[in-house]
């Protein structure tokens, strides 16, 4: 007698199919169909996938946008200048600088050993970097490597030739 080939699914959701299983080895079929009953249908996956990738937007959207609105209450409050660069790239690198500043803030003069007078000489430095593409390639720096990424970025040579 041969291993059926056939088997009818009653998933979790409450919906049934009949399945064919053919293209699964024989010994593997029964198992593979108990897996299958302890799952949604795929109509049912989908939905509940569309639903979850639809809130998970909504939340995303909701938290960069908090993210923006502190963002930009920090740049005016420390008079910050705006970012240069494409127009779909600006609140991210403003995000970005926002972050990666306070963090050093945070590390160097509140934890750190810095005072006041050394963070006021970075902020200056801080300033002068406009280009919103340098704030997103540090999305990512250390908050400790803001002196030093600052310094190469306002180094008067390669301001002359940024290629160098």
């Amino acid at each position: 007698m041969a291993v059926r080939k056939t088997w009818t699914i009653v998933h979790r959701c409450g919906h049934e199919h009949d399945r064919d299983l053919s293209d699964r080895p024989a010994d593997r079929r029964a198992s593979f169909a108990r897996w299958l009953q302890e799952r949604d249908c795929t109509d049912c996956w989908r939905t509940s996938r569309e639903k979850d990738s639809a809130g998970k937007e909504e939340w995303l959207a909701a938290k960069r946008a908090e993210e923006q609105r502190a963002a930009t209450a920090w740049a005016a409050q420390f008079d910050m200048p705006p970012l240069e660069g494409p127009e779909k790239a600006l609140a991210w690198a403003e995000r970005s600088r926002h972050q990666l500043v306070t963090a050093a803030y945070g590390v160097l003069v509140s934890e750190g050993s810095w005072d006041e007078a050394d963070w006021a000489v970075l902020e200056e430095k801080i300033r002068t970097v406009t280009r919103a593409g340098w704030w997103l390639d540090q999305r990512d720096a250390e908050a400790t490597d803001l002196p030093e990424l600052l310094a190469a970025a306002t180094d008067a040579d390669r301001l002359e030739n940024p290629f160098r």
